[in-house]
């Protein structure tokens, strides 16, 4: 049934989820001992190197991805050469792992370490904002970067404002959001599975049973990590930029009422069924301590678009997914924030690293060489547009640093894959809330006190490992002795002022 590549087999450490992360956001991979080598700064990097030197700047980029491998210097040296030659400016690419990005990121932020460039998104941003960690913007973009400025519309702008003001470059791809069930067709095949049939999780039920019945009991249809659970699964409420699940705004409802999401039917629901499957075997029992995901999967949810199954299936070593949509397209404030790159409020180079952005965004050589690495050793060009991957152990996740429309297609992709995308885009209903963003500038403690109660609990419930019957209560009790309901309350005032006006 699974047929990998020889370099897998060569390299088992390398096997990892990493394309499956590059086009969406349902992967993550790789272990951390060669991230903590590479992500060690050096004298030769930092905000820093070339000051009044006359030397070529070299911008520290903090980004997510997976296990750096064996080329990565060789690979980052030409890209090095190609930007200094177009614009006078290098990078210091530093990768932290899929397993230790959250970690990492608020060490950083919260110790004051140099950094000039940061990949955030909607679990992070408001509170890095809130903080005073990323520069203003609003003012930089048009007046240094004009190409960018114009490039990205001003819809996807507006989604990255805080206060107004815009503190991050906005990855401009698939923007809104279409989120897919994805099935490994061996499977589909072998046990007569109805794609078609499928609308819902309860509809997932008969088919995770006949697998795990013919599979065996060492075999987990449903394979789950700790930080994720399964993706998309709070999509059905807007959590206004929050990035804190169990508060938040259900998509359609027109009255805009913030609810406490874990007390809510659905979700409730949701989370028993969940449970059930743990219990029955059908959700892996280590996935409440499970950090990386396996570079296989029988079953996965992931925000996707037309095209995606192509690296997927590269990454797990298989003939063929299969890709079932369940949701959206539709446009939220966080799927704009979703991916994005702010600047340090601190750099010394702010001009130097927007032009940086701009040139990812604009030139698709140094795209491509950032989303698949090394030509000749990582991938080879079709034509043009059309790129071959001879490897999958590129680190670096694609969805994280620019465009997707300017980047070559996976040979296998439809070639219009980014039209489709685009298509996507224009389709796409909207939130009953698009738009607005909460300010936490006067909630700071109250979110930080209620995303620690979350973290407590969070990796058992949305696993399955824990009873919801049992444990919901106990997180609202500690979520409201945390600051919940002050941050509901000043949510909904926030809200009825926005959509007053």
């Amino acid at each position: 049934m699974r047929k990998r590549f020889k370099a897998w087999l060569n390299a088992p450490l390398f096997i990892g989820a990493i394309m499956m992360a590059i086009f969406g956001l349902a992967g993550c991979s790789g272990s951390d001992s060669n991230n903590a080598a590479n992500n060690t700064p050096t004298e030769n990097s930092g905000s820093n190197v070339g000051e009044g030197s006359g030397e070529v700047p070299t911008l520290v980029w903090w980004t997510i991805g997976g296990q750096v491998p064996a080329n990565f210097d060789k690979a980052m040296e030409k890209i090095n050469e190609y930007t200094a030659e177009k614009i006078g400016v290098k990078i210091d690419l530093r990768v932290a792992s899929w397993g230790d990005w959250d970690t990492k990121i608020n060490t950083i932020v919260n110790s004051g370490e140099a950094f000039d460039i940061m990949f955030t998104n909607n679990g992070k941003y408001s509170q890095q904002v809130n903080m005073g960690a990323f520069t203003d913007l609003t003012d930089l973009v048009p007046n240094t970067v004009p190409d960018l400025h114009s490039y990205i519309p001003e819809m996807v702008w507006d989604g990255t404002k805080i206060g107004g003001k815009i503190y991050a470059v906005p990855t401009y791809k698939d923007s809104s959001l279409t989120q897919y069930w994805v099935f490994d067709d061996a499977l589909v095949q072998k046990y007569n599975i109805d794609l078609g049939s499928i609308k819902t999780l309860q509809d997932l039920d008969k088919p995770f049973r006949d697998i795990k019945a013919g599979e065996g009991k060492g075999f987990y249809p449903l394979s789950l990590t700790q930080g994720e659970g399964i993706s998309g699964f709070f999509n059905d409420y807007d959590d206004m930029t929050l990035g804190f699940q169990p508060i938040g705004v259900k998509t359609d409802d027109s009255s805009r009422k913030v609810v406490s999401v874990l007390e809510q039917p659905d979700i409730q629901a949701k989370l028993k069924l969940m449970h059930q499957w743990y219990k029955d075997g059908i959700i892996n029992p280590d996935a409440p301590t499970k950090i990386e995901a396996d570079p296989y999967r029988p079953f996965f949810s992931a925000q996707a678009f037309p095209g995606a199954e192509v690296n997927w299936q590269i990454s797990a070593g298989i003939e063929k997914y299969d890709m079932v949509q369940i949701l959206g397209p539709i446009y939220t404030t966080s799927t704009i924030q979703g991916s994005m790159n702010a600047i340090s409020a601190n750099s010394k180079y702010k001009e130097e690293a927007l032009k940086y952005l701009e040139l990812v965004n604009t030139d698709s050589k140094l795209r491509n060489m950032l989303a698949y690495g090394e030509e000749g050793v990582d991938f080879d060009y079709v034509n043009d547009k059309t790129v071959e991957r001879k490897t999958d152990s590129w680190p670096l996740a694609a969805y994280t640093q620019g465009t997707f429309f300017n980047m070559a297609v996976t040979k296998g992709a439809p070639e219009d894959q980014w039209d489709q995308v685009r298509k996507l885009n224009e389709a796409a209903t909207s939130s009953s809330i698009l738009g607005f963003a909460l300010d936490i500038s006067e909630l700071g403690t109250e979110v930080a006190n209620v995303k620690a109660v979350w973290n407590k609990y969070s990796y058992e419930l949305i696993t399955g490992a824990s009873d919801p019957e049992k444990r919901i209560p106990q997180i609202i009790e500690e979520l409201k002795k945390a600051g919940m309901d002050k941050i509901m309350e000043a949510a909904q005032e926030q809200i009825n002022a926005y959509f007053k006006s």
